[in-house]
């Protein structure tokens, strides 16, 4: 799994004008079971995403098609972590190699 912290490089009007996009492009992303949350930080200086596990060159692939890198209006800093725990209930896909 990974933790995606998005670093805002604009103006928060610039984001803004990005956003429909943006949550369109979440949308998808949830629908395909790419990502398991997402949302804003506090203060609005950027978001976070935790993404399933999946190769890494594949959540390169897919944060490039987001429209906040597309317009250049956010970087990405990613970590990868093992989750050994998980909240009850939580119903997430295994690796296979884990």
């Amino acid at each position: 799994m990974y933790i995606v912290s998005l670093i805002y490089t604009a103006s928060l009007d610039r984001i803004d004008d990005a956003l429909p996009a943006h949550r369109t492009y979440l949308d998808a992303q949830f629908a395909a079971g790419n990502f398991i949350a997402a949302g804003p930080k506090l203060p609005r200086d950027g978001g976070v995403i935790v993404a399933s596990h999946m190769a890494r060159d594949t959540l390169d692939a897919i944060l490039a098609a987001d429209p906040f890198a597309q317009h250049g209006v956010a970087r990405y800093e990613v970590t990868e972590f093992k989750a050994t725990r998980l909240a009850p209930g939580l119903n997430l896909p295994r690796p296979e190699s884990a």
